[in-house]
């Protein structure tokens, strides 16, 4: 199979992953709502406005945008490894950094418009009758993953105490990989 067909099946797989996952949470979970798969792993439904962390520095629209065109930047690079024969490894890492930051643009430009909002009282609907919850590129993304690994004895968590999505693991995950290996710039 061709570099370029597995960089494809990559992209396409981890995104089909990653809104599976979200709009089943969206769907059938409140926020706040928690799901015990062993004590240091939950799923637990929230959704950030922001970037990595819930940062908020910058405005939704500007991030949203910002993140539309990092995509189309690591995919016009994806083309250039792939024209420029670099390894299949390097290049399926930085397909899953892609599609890591691709589907949380999804989220973020259009769950606002087909989802009601989330509450701690109300599970969302898909394309409500009333309209969606924000406009187009102004959603929140969907996290629920949640690793309380280490805790004190309130039962607070002292370490892994943030929660993610599929899509920001593919980040994650990619990034490390991609850890030791020559500059990007060297590719472009």
């Amino acid at each position: 199979m061709a570099v370029k067909t597995k960089s494809l099946l990559l992209i396409i797989l981890v995104l089909l992953l990653d809104q599976v996952s979200k709009f089943y949470i969206k769907m059938n979970f409140a926020i706040g709502e928690e799901v015990e798969v062993f004590s240091w792993f939950k799923i637990y439904f929230v959704e950030n406005n922001g970037m990595a962390f819930g940062m908020e520095i910058i405005g939704k629209l500007f991030l949203t945008l910002f993140r539309i065109a990092a995509v189309v930047v690591l995919g016009l690079f994806i083309y250039r490894l792939i024209k420029r024969r670099a390894r299949t490894g390097f290049i399926l890492s930085v397909s899953v950094l892609l599609a890591g930051a691709a589907g949380n643009i999804v989220d973020s430009v259009f769950y606002g418009a087909i989802f009601s909002e989330s509450t701690p009282w109300q599970v969302a609907t898909l394309f409500p009758a009333d309209g969606g919850y924000a406009p187009l590129f102004y959603g929140k993304v969907v996290d629920m993953f949640f690793f309380p690994i280490i805790t004190n004895s309130a039962g607070e968590t002292i370490f892994f105490k943030y929660i993610f999505n599929v899509a920001d693991s593919c980040v994650t995950v990619s990034v490390i990989i991609m850890q030791g290996r020559p500059c990007i710039i060297y590719y472009i």
